[in-house]
């Protein structure tokens, strides 16, 4: 949501008058109450409750869903018809569709509806995920069919994130997340998009909608890049690879780790390698546990905190199996002046914003070898950085949040100017 945040925080520059609607009691792997101190005292922040699962039940739902669970059961006796751990998995999870935050609409629809009327809200703005939220397009059409209102998707939704991170993936999830998406779309003034591979996906799918509806404003850092400074915390023996955010099902860990288990023992002996964020299954933890003494899991931190370890690190570590969005921690990472080590999808748009950036060094994510040769130069390159690291620092500095919210408040400006004629 750190989206919502750069918006809710630069918009207010351009003249824009801000009202957000949130959750009050929304579940969460952590909470880091000292980003609200960026909220300008402009802004007005109105909160709803949700019927929300707790994150933890969220969690152990999720593992159910997927199969994880501690008891294994044949998905169908012999008679070819589902078994009834089977039946319970598919009622529970189409109980929770599009996904476990749907319980926030009943309450965010009422609050939407009267803060509208009474703030005289010119333009409305939905981000999503979490994707039960584009569901308040349709709603707000009827109830106010003249205004304009922008949905924002944080991550593709149909390609790549309900394969590579939804808690459900049967046909009846994809049947309603794809008639969700297309009523949102039909229903919004404008669709916006964070990535130009993300943007192409959509407008393909709905070649039969107006194609001038469909934007792209990329993610940016609202962190200061400091190149000069880079080399004054590498420590010279250890050679330190930093991993911010979660490890979840598009940043599998598997390859990566085989990489590193196969490296020569000099190479590993002078890697560390720390995880700062929530690893989402006990696999994944054990997984880079079985690394050793060459990683450190820190768990989830405040982002100043998490921000802060970029300081001391030679190298700041990427990993996504996703060819279509692109994490906000790689922006982070622009922001951080360090040099940046992926393990990505060879024809994802992470790979060309690196090319683009000259932000760091790639592999392709699954070629295991690939990435034992990216980290063995790594290591080797560390005495040579200030020659070979030569980064964009004007195409960077583009990604930063204040223009990109100024490029976004232009954008508002001219939505709302057409719905109002």
């Amino acid at each position: 949501m750190l989206r919502a945040l750069s918006l809710a925080k630069y918009l207010p520059e351009s003249g824009i008058r801000v009202d957000v609607l949130c959750a009050r009691n929304a579940p969460a792997v952590g909470k880091d109450l000292t980003l609200l101190q960026q909220v300008p005292a402009s802004v007005t922040v109105h909160r709803c409750w949700t019927l929300d699962l707790p994150f933890g039940v969220r969690k152990a739902l999720k593992k159910v869903m997927s199969g994880k669970g501690a008891v294994q059961t044949s998905a169908a006796p012999a008679g070819g018809k589902p078994g009834v751990v089977q039946k319970l998995k598919g009622m529970v999870g189409n109980l929770l569709l599009p996904d476990p935050q749907v319980g926030w609409l009943p309450f965010a629809f009422p609050s939407a509806r009267r803060i509208i009327r009474e703030r005289k809200i010119d333009l409305v703005l939905i981000t999503v995920p979490p994707f039960s939220t584009a569901r308040l397009v349709g709603k707000l059409r009827k109830a106010f069919p003249a205004l304009p209102i922008v949905l924002d998707f944080r991550d593709e939704w149909l390609t790549t994130t309900i394969e590579l991170v939804m808690f459900n993936k049967n046909e009846r999830a994809r049947m309603v997340a794809q008639q969700d998406e297309a009523i949102a779309v039909r229903d919004a003034s404008a669709v916006v998009m964070v990535t130009e591979a993300a943007l192409r996906e959509i407008r393909g799918r709905y070649p039969d909608a107006d194609q001038t509806k469909f934007f792209c404003v990329p993610n940016g850092y609202d962190t200061g890049a400091s190149f000069s400074k880079m080399h004054a915390s590498m420590s010279p023996e250890k050679t330190v690879l930093t991993y911010l955010g979660s490890v979840y099902g598009s940043t599998d860990p598997t390859a990566f780790v085989e990489a590193v288990r196969g490296l020569p023992e000099g190479v590993r002996d002078r890697l560390r390698i720390r995880f700062i964020g929530r690893i989402e299954t006990e696999a994944y933890r054990e997984l880079l546990l079985s690394l050793g003494d060459t990683v450190e899991l820190r768990g989830f931190v405040p982002q100043a905190e998490a921000l802060q370890a970029i300081d001391d690190t030679t190298y700041l570590l990427l990993i996504t199996r996703d060819h279509i969005n692109v994490s906000a921690k790689f922006y982070d990472y622009l922001g951080g002046g360090k040099p940046i080590l992926a393990a990505v999808h060879r024809d994802g748009d992470v790979r060309h914003l690196l090319e683009e950036t000259r932000a760091g060094w790639w592999a392709d994510g699954e070629d295991v070898a690939a990435i034992r040769r990216m980290l063995i130069d790594a290591v080797e390159r560390q005495g040579r950085m200030a020659a070979e690291f030569r980064p964009d620092t004007e195409r960077i500095a583009m990604y930063h949040r204040r223009p990109l919210a100024q490029r976004y408040a232009a954008l508002l400006e001219k939505i709302a100017k057409v719905g109002a004629a």
